[in-house]
């Protein structure tokens, strides 16, 4: 039955299914045995990276942010400055 056609059907189809999942898992288990935690030593060599992004973040803030504030102007502009104020 790959297609019910109605709620009976459906239901029908929903618990072979269940029991099919339950059957194959049950038979996993008999061949590889039940699962458990990893031990200490795989563990340890689980190698798990930090975020990476902080660096980043500090070499913008001391340099790139605030090049658009260190122009120089020539004596001509800072006059011209001075005077619109």
């Amino acid at each position: 039955m790959s297609s019910p056609s109605n709620m009976k059907e459906l239901c029908a189809y929903v618990e072979a299914q269940k029991k099919i999942r339950a059957d194959g898992h049950r038979r996993l288990t008999l061949l590889n045995g039940t699962c458990s935690g990893l031990t200490d030593a795989e563990y340890n060599k689980v190698v798990t990276r930090q975020k990476s992004s902080f660096s980043k973040a500090r070499k913008f803030t001391h340099n790139r942010m605030w090049q658009e504030t260190h122009k120089k102007f020539d004596i001509k502009e800072l006059k011209l400055i001075k005077q619109t104020l």
